[in-house]
């Protein structure tokens, strides 16, 4: 993985705990000391972790073990990429796509559209899933390979291959940190109070905030400037700017071809066949990348989110959350196995089951053990619905804050 100065610091570069050291994953490196901090009225067990005064962990603190360890646990298959089997993954996803699209077309009775669009848009999300591994390199060993297959799944869905892929990078490097973070970063209290009512609804309340991804691709989140689309962008660096193009061209020759079916079989069997299956995939998207980092497992914490010598790529990797998404985690190739994955994404998706068992140990409280599915993944509405409620926006102080609630029922009333 690698990262950039400023918004694209290295980790290396960016302040840490003291006796801390960053370690990029996936380097061989030599097992490293994680300093404790002193917290007043808390106390270090025997175990290294630290307790406040009732006995629970404080999962704010720095944790007794580093990110080497962590790595050092994982078994060596577990970073071994097989071609064949993504390859075998990416044609099943898209047999499904092109079989339910065909079925769906033939069929063509009003009963059976709803079907067809949520069952759709699921698979468009985990095409989706595809191209993010391709992203991460984790899809084979051949970057030629991985970026093709990227941009060729990515624009099928209106996705940006590379330009979503930097970002996405840049968020990774960064994951829990207030300012850096690229992904469902918090809005400071000061950006909050700058926003007008309308931004306030669509970027922190249900079911608007569902549908965000497309408009932050286009004008990423608030306090933030530039666009996925833009090669001038500060997300990318003048190497990269021929990349974000290339993955462009691919964006106008998808629209090409919606539209050359378009006039071929007409507006409203695209609407069905691709535009509302479109949004049911953003609507995914959103919701996951949404509860990875909001909405803890437990109704009475609050995820830390970290500045300064506070952050360090371990902690903020450590506030991603695991989710079970029931019938849906293989089709969605296991995205839900979200905290390994964040702290070492070139693990390809079928292994992060296993090295996700194979660290449990060495992270023992800090790893949020997910809540277990039905059939249907209902339990997650409670968590997001509860985070949407009560996390809007963080102090503009202190090295780790918490989401605070706001009255976001009517518009502020000028002076």
């Amino acid at each position: 993985m690698s990262v950039r100065p400023a918004r694209r610091m290295s980790v290396n570069a960016i302040a840490r705990p003291s006796g801390l050291k960053a370690v990029l994953p996936g380097n061989n490196v030599a097992s490293t000391t994680t300093k404790v901090a002193t917290f007043p009225n808390i106390s270090t067990g025997g175990d290294g972790f630290v307790r406040k005064p009732d006995g629970t962990f404080d999962l704010s603190a720095p944790p007794p073990f580093s990110l080497a360890d962590l790595r050092n646990a994982i078994p060596a298959e577990c970073w071994e990429k097989n071609t064949f089997k993504s390859i075998a993954h990416l044609v099943l996803d898209v047999g499904i796509v092109v079989a339910l699209a065909i079925a769906a077309f033939t069929v063509n009775q009003w009963w059976a559209w709803p079907l067809y669009w949520f069952a759709q848009g699921t698979m468009f999300w985990a095409l989706f899933v595809v191209g993010h591994d391709c992203g991460h390199q984790s899809f084979s060993n051949n970057r030629t390979l991985n970026d093709l297959v990227g941009n060729m799944v990515h624009a099928s869905i209106l996705v940006p291959y590379h330009g979503w892929r930097i970002s996405h990078r840049t968020h990774h490097a960064n994951h829990g940190h207030v300012e850096n973070d690229e992904s469902w970063h918090p809005v400071t209290k000061s950006t909050f109070d700058s926003m007008d009512f309308w931004a306030k609804i669509g970027r922190l309340t249900m079911p608007w905030a569902l549908f965000a991804y497309p408009f932050y691709l286009w004008n990423r989140s608030p306090g933030k400037k530039g666009s996925h689309y833009d090669p001038s962008c500060d997300l990318f660096v003048a190497a990269e700017k021929d990349l974000v193009i290339t993955s462009n061209a691919f964006m106008i020759g998808m629209l090409g071809v919606l539209a050359a079916c378009t006039f071929a079989l007409g507006i409203p069997a695209m609407i069905n066949l691709y535009l509302i299956p479109y949004w049911i995939n953003v609507v995914w998207l959103d919701v996951v990348t949404y509860l990875h980092h909001h909405g803890s497992h437990d109704k009475g914490e609050k995820m830390p989110w970290y500045r300064g010598e506070e952050w360090s790529y371990l902690r903020g990797g450590l506030t991603s959350l695991d989710r079970d998404y029931g019938i849906f985690n293989k089709i969605h190739h296991d995205i839900g196995t979200h905290v390994i994955h964040h702290l070492f994404p070139q693990i390809p998706h079928y292994n992060l089951e296993a090295a996700t068992e194979a660290c449990k140990p060495v992270m023992g409280p800090y790893y949020r053990e997910p809540v277990k599915s039905g059939f249907f993944p209902t339990h997650l509405i409670e968590p997001l619905v509860r985070s949407f409620k009560n996390d809007h926006y963080v102090e503009d102080s202190g090295n780790i804050v918490f989401y605070k609630k706001a009255d976001l029922s009517v518009p502020a009333k000028s002076a």
